[in-house]
């Protein structure tokens, strides 16, 4: 049977999906599927592990989002404007993919208001590449068809049409057995024979199984701060958003066999290749008259007479050696550009540390005043550092006082571009403890009882459930005699490890060569642009991470002096 589930909703939907992505996979290539679609609300962020979990089990992945559409200008942030609805989008090929990042950047960092959202100009701009559904009952055509105005979901629905092309619009049919859906799905049969717009079939899946609905209803209620018996909750309608086989929705939809099919003339159609593990770094522009490698090589040697006075063979030895390797390794804007904010720090009074890690082993790293520490006189390797022979991209960690460490970052932004610079992002997830007092809250147990059932949990770093029902005898006897202990804790386990909300890594920043989003999605965490891939995903892209550390030892030792 020819079906592709083109709507789905990860644990990347933060709090409102519950499938994590390798199970998701799985379980479509356990249905038999050969595609399956990623399109979370208003975000990317699990789109890299997605396509790799995809590519591993042989399964084409389509990469998407459902988008927030607001009608009017996006950048008009006030009650009036509000109003927005969803949109399907998908990635057809590479430069739908990049118009993708673009998109659901600007929804983050430019449009986001309640929602990140984007208005029809960036819809119309970032258009090549991608393929629309009208999504769900939040669709702006479906919204139209339910008020009864068949004819501006016309208008809608055409307009939409000609924004991506004939072919590359379609209307979307939903069934979890809901009354408002019947309704629609008949309109929308109707719209798609008036419109010659085609019809697919989706299903709107949040979760995994059928049995999962329980965990993510509880998932809602820690979203929305509201316990299970409270009535005007957000809740979903019925237990029907799981990832359906293809026989299941073949029975949904006996009348519209051919919106089923386009699901897998789509998919068919879908095929983006993301490159992982090929350097991709910023140019550092030389002063005029200097190639980059020339004057490398002239700070280099400033530097070492400056911290040798006479240049001996071994130190003239190591040095070549090191730097033929930089230079086939094509490194050399590297150094440079970490010369440079270092170099800025100390000129403009700024407490940089001595530097840590492998980067001590490197005389170009001590020569350019980057480390503190002789790698000759302690026998510190450079092989540790960079080997031609490890595809990472080095690591330079540098301290910088902890109070002025954006004065480094600005200076960064400002030499760059701010649209080539950005920190990242980190996941907070929900841990052992958390998740109990979590899934408590939300099935109306009391404090108390959900703080007790906690703390019986060993204090163990990175303790799971599982381990702690293994190693904790007083949790185990109370999960076996007590119902109520027992239901927390099994949903629990359903939901520990999700993430719970995103953060800005401590240190890390971002420098590309060109704009941010030609490379990954970006989102905003308390006025602070961060990119929606984490720091391990960077790396894998082949992209410049930097640590700017800010270290308060710095600081204190700083006031020290100055006291």
């Amino acid at each position: 049977m020819d079906f592709v589930h083109l709507h789905v909703h990860s644990e990347y939907s933060l709090l409102d999906g519950s499938a994590r992505i390798r199970d998701m996979v799985s379980r479509a290539k356990e249905l038999g599927m050969n595609s399956l679609a990623l399109t979370d609300h208003g975000s990317m962020y699990g789109i890299l592990q997605f396509y790799k979990a995809c590519k591993d089990e042989g399964i084409n992945p389509i990469l998407g989002s459902e988008v927030y559409v607001t009608p009017g200008d996006m950048s008009d942030k006030n009650q009036r404007n509000r109003q927005y609805f969803h949109l399907v989008l998908l990635a057809e090929n590479n430069i739908g993919y990049q118009n993708l990042m673009k998109i659901v950047s600007i929804g983050n960092v430019d449009g986001f208001y309640y929602r990140p959202r984007v208005d029809y100009e960036v819809l119309k701009k970032y258009s090549e590449g991608i393929i629309a559904t009208s999504a769900c009952l939040s669709g702006e055509v479906q919204e139209y068809l339910l008020r009864g105005d068949y004819d501006t979901a016309k208008e809608k629905a055409l307009f939409y049409e000609g924004i991506y092309g004939k072919g590359n619009f379609f209307l979307e049919l939903q069934d979890h057995g809901m009354e408002e859906q019947k309704i629609i799905n008949e309109r929308l049969l109707k719209l798609s024979e008036d419109t010659k717009i085609e019809l697919i079939a989706s299903n709107d899946s949040h979760y995994l199984k059928q049995e999962d609905y329980i965990a993510h209803d509880v998932l809602l209620c820690i979203q929305t701060a509201k316990t299970i018996n409270d009535e005007n909750r957000m809740k979903f309608p019925s237990s029907e958003f799981y990832l359906k086989s293809p026989e299941e929705m073949y029975e949904l939809f006996p009348y519209a066999p051919q919106a089923l099919e386009n699901t897998q003339k789509i998919a068919d159609r879908c095929h983006v290749d993301i490159e992982f593990h090929k350097t991709k770094l910023p140019h550092f522009f030389a002063p005029e008259g200097y190639e980059n490698e020339d004057y490398l090589k002239e700070l280099i040697e400033e530097g070492l007479i400056k911290r040798y006075g006479i240049i001996t063979q071994e130190i003239q030895d190591r040095y070549e050696y090191e730097f033929n390797t930089i230079l086939n390794m094509g490194y050399v804007d590297y150094f440079l550009i970490v010369w440079d904010f270092v170099r800025f720090a100390k000129e403009q009074g700024i407490p940089v540390g001595p530097g840590r890690g492998s980067a001590a082993g490197s005389i170009i790293s001590y020569a350019l005043e980057i480390t503190g520490v002789d790698p000759l006189e302690y026998n510190l390797l450079f092989e540790r550092f960079l080997n031609p022979e490890r595809v990472s991209m080095p690591d330079i960690d540098i301290d910088f006082c902890y109070e002025r460490r954006e004065e480094v970052i600005d200076y960064v932004i400002e030499k760059y571009g701010s649209d080539k610079v950005a920190q990242i992002v980190t996941f907070g997830t929900m841990a052992a403890k958390g998740a109990i007092r979590d899934v408590g809250r939300a099935l109306d147990v009391a404090y108390g009882k959900c703080d007790s059932i906690a703390k019986m949990v060993p204090n163990a770093l990175n303790i799971t459930l599982e381990k702690a029902l293994e190693t904790s005898k007083e949790l185990k006897r109370a999960y076996d005699e007590d119902f109520e202990v027992k239901r927390i804790i099994d949903i629990a386990l359903a939901v520990e490890g999700l993430p719970r909300h995103t953060s800005t890594h401590a240190a890390g920043v971002l420098i590309t060569g060109s704009e941010v989003t030609d490379y990954v999605p970006l989102t905003r965490n308390d006025e602070i642009i961060c990119t929606q891939f984490n720091m391990i995903e960077l790396e894998e892209l082949g992209l410049l991470k930097m640590d700017f550390l800010g270290l308060r030892t710095l600081t204190v030792i700083q006031d020290s002096l100055e006291a």
